[in-house]
């Protein structure tokens, strides 16, 4: 029954729902369960380090119910972006009411879209990427497979990584350089295989040429068969989709810096270059991205078996308050500088 708790992973939607089904203040029932429930579950439930033995973390490896709890966030989360553009092409809101419909359907994409999609991304099987690839389209960020997988878990806490976010940057200015720094390596990194492959550009091989061609025909099938203010909204939740994700992008690599070698080559990555937390609530509603350490560690690693290692610098908030706390600066600062390791600022300051 232990293995069921991940079914609480599935209360952001049911508030997101709740959202869409709703007038008035409850239009932010998303908002407001991510980010003051949730913090308060998180210090009510406390912190969990315990780590599953070998025997039991190989019998949970092979349980097909893991894998079915990812795959139905699926019909899960389109069913529920049918649902909003339903609701605002047929209901008449007012202003803010609108503004809580749209930041509860970008907080339910984040969470259990490209949550899920990153989860699915990393592993071998073609269903599993390509279920990956479906979470990423309504989130208009298809191209985050190629520069997670292939530019980031092999840059992560370097300069070259744009998913890390500098020490004494802000969230904000961080928005900006990571998004434009990332769609711009999935570029690179696309051209690159294809040169390997000895393919033109034309290629249908050619992954980002086809994320170009499917993510405006997601928003011109909405606009045919909804309307064009649907389509501007199914586009901004997506925008705050990627915008929330790059919120945990940045709390979970803050001011994080592998050592370059003699050789010029980089330090290999270790459970001390990514930011880690163990709040229980945290843990289980994001299906185990907490625990990010263990996965830049060993990224084909399983969620249901990712490990807490002492060595790994903890975030002293879970994920939602994190990012709540990431949004003003100067308190952000305040509060992570210091624990930001004192070798990295010191390898900081030399470069």
């Amino acid at each position: 029954m232990k293995d069921l708790k991940y079914l609480l992973a599935y209360t952001v939607p049911l508030s997101a729902y709740i959202s869409f089904e709703s007038t008035g203040i409850w239009t932010y029932s998303t908002v407001l369960y991510a980010f003051i429930i949730l913090p308060v579950l998180d210090v009510l439930a406390g912190e969990s380090d315990v780590n599953l033995d070998r025997d039991t973390a190989a019998k949970k490896n092979l349980k097909w119910m893991f894998d079915a709890m990812l795959y139905a966030n699926v019909p899960i989360m389109f069913g529920l972006m049918v649902f909003f553009f339903v609701q605002v092409k047929s209901n008449v809101y007012e202003t803010y009411e609108l503004v809580g419909l749209l930041l509860s359907s970008g907080i339910a994409l984040a969470t259990n879209g490209i949550n899920v999609a990153h989860e699915l991304g990393h592993r071998s099987s073609l269903i599993a990427r390509l279920m990956s690839k479906l979470l990423y389209m309504p989130c208009l960020y298809m191209h985050f497979f190629i520069e997670h997988n292939f530019g980031h878990h092999m840059n992560v806490a370097t300069p070259e990584d744009g998913a890390t976010a500098r020490y004494k940057q802000t969230v904000y200015g961080f928005w900006v350089t990571s998004v434009t720094r990332q769609y711009m390596s999935a570029w690179r990194l696309q051209i690159q295989m294809l040169n390997r492959q000895q393919l033109s550009f034309f290629s249908v091989k050619n992954d980002m040429l086809w994320y170009h061609l499917i993510q405006p025909a997601y928003l011109g099938a909405i606009w045919a068969i909804f309307s064009f203010e649907t389509m501007l909204f199914a586009t901004g939740a997506g925008i705050l989709a990627f915008l929330f994700l790059e919120s945990i992008n940045y709390i979970e690599h803050y001011g994080m810096l592998r050592n370059k070698l003699e050789s010029g080559r980089y330090e290999r990555v270790q459970p001390h270059h990514s930011w880690n937390s163990n709040s229980h609530i945290g843990r289980i509603v994001l299906y185990e991205l907490t625990r990010h350490s263990d996965h830049h560690f060993k990224s084909a690693k399983k969620y249901q078996v990712l490990n807490s290692h002492e060595e790994s610098p903890t975030l002293p908030l879970g994920y939602p308050a994190s990012i709540l706390l990431s949004l003003v600066p100067p308190l952000w600062f305040h509060v992570m500088n210091p624990l930001v390791p004192k070798q990295m600022k010191k390898h900081l300051a030399h470069d």
